[in-house]
């Protein structure tokens, strides 16, 4: 199918996806396949695009429409697979975070101390929630942040862990977050965006991710085992995160193969934590943005926010205790647990703690320098 044949189906399937609540009608997945690779063409009418990402979001996206546009994405993304057996794909929320301190930035380092081969992706920012992200986060670490499907392939392979943008290895797509701004609410670009696993493993990937609301678990494992990843594990985190509430049980969801979601209760105080608050807070004085940007609402001091956090994630990888060495142990265990790793959550909660206090996970991260 050409160019111009793309923006034709692009309006058959407005029009179905875009007759109101009585009317409207599903898409296949290859139509929704066709729909998405013409939002991706350079040309594409941005009002068009629009339309549909919108009305497919009111009408609520089909698994088969969520497939279509993962494959759509992956048809036009840099793929790459390292010259490793395995490889975990994280992906926490692309929009960052708003309300308390971002932890999953230094989880990969932790896990390469660990011979857990570990790849991190995301963006400098998108909407609707505009917060910190590990981009910002690694940046502020000094680390390069814009490696190319390439260089973030050796990286991985040298030093067990890496960060990719995707501005890197989905420039298509990366392209349409000037459109997403424009819109304001989320669409199912913030749903398929996490599972493309940029960087995978030769035998098998395993991706790992947050979520919020109770729906998204069974969306998300759809589509890894539609993406042929060997296991998923999905953690009801602060904000949508892959770190649960430190204070409280937590709920994960997870598979391995072909094996039907399951459910799995974790508890902090099975890692030997005991917190008093469910995640890191804000310091008062960043908590409130200093101004707007055009037509955009930012919550928080990015740059700010996350230079305070690279200061606290390269302090707890010297070993020094508080919530962010907390968080990194719970997170990591619960990691190390779904891979059999370790066989119970104390037992993996003690070979995080052992690469912290070494010093040997803070080696790791410095590495990517």
């Amino acid at each position: 199918m050409n160019d111009s044949d793309l923006a034709t189906h692009l309006r058959e399937c407005i029009q179905k996806v875009a007759t109101g609540p009585e009317y409207s009608k599903d898409l296949s997945e290859d139509e929704a396949y066709k729909a998405m690779r013409a939002l991706l063409l350079e040309e594409a009418d941005p009002v068009q695009s629009a339309i549909y990402l919108i009305a497919l979001r009111m009408k609520r996206e089909t698994p088969a429409e969520n497939r279509g546009t993962l494959q759509a994405l992956l048809d036009s993304a840099v793929l790459s697979t390292a010259a490793l057996d395995e490889v975990v794909d994280i992906a926490d929320p692309y929009n960052g975070y708003a309300r308390g301190v971002p932890v999953s930035s230094f989880v990969p380092a932790v896990l390469a101390a660990l011979d857990v081969p570990t790849v991190l992706h995301g963006v400098a920012e998108v909407g609707p929630k505009y917060g910190v992200t590990p981009h910002q986060v690694l940046q502020a670490a000094g680390l390069n942040v814009e490696l190319s499907p390439a260089a973030a392939t050796r990286q991985l392979e040298q030093i067990g862990w890496t960060y990719i943008d995707q501005s890197q290895f989905a420039p298509k797509l990366h392209a349409l977050i000037p459109l997403r701004e424009r819109m304001v609410k989320r669409q199912v670009l913030n749903t398929v965006e996490t599972l493309l696993a940029p960087i995978r493993g030769h035998v098998r990937t395993h991706h790992l991710s947050g979520y919020v609301h109770k729906a998204y678990p069974a969306l998300y494992a759809d589509l890894a085992q539609y993406n042929g990843l060997a296991s998923a594990l999905f953690v009801r985190g602060v904000e949508g995160s892959m770190v649960p509430s430190l204070q409280q049980s937590g709920r994960a969801f997870y598979y391995h193969g072909e094996q039907v979601l399951q459910q799995w209760e974790v508890s902090p105080s099975d890692s030997g934590i005991q917190a008093n608050t469910r995640a890191i807070p804000l310091p008062e004085h960043l908590a409130a943005a200093s101004g707007y940007e055009p037509a955009i609402k930012r919550h928080v001091q990015q740059q700010a926010v996350a230079k305070y956090t690279a200061a606290m994630g390269l302090a707890a990888l010297q070993g020094e205790r508080g919530l962010m060495y907390d968080s990194l142990v719970y997170a990591v265990a619960i990691v190390l647990t779904h891979l059999g790793r370790a066989t119970t959550l104390a037992a993996a909660a003690g070979q995080v703690r052992n690469v912290l206090d070494q010093g040997s996970a803070l080696a790791r991260l410095q590495a990517g320098a």
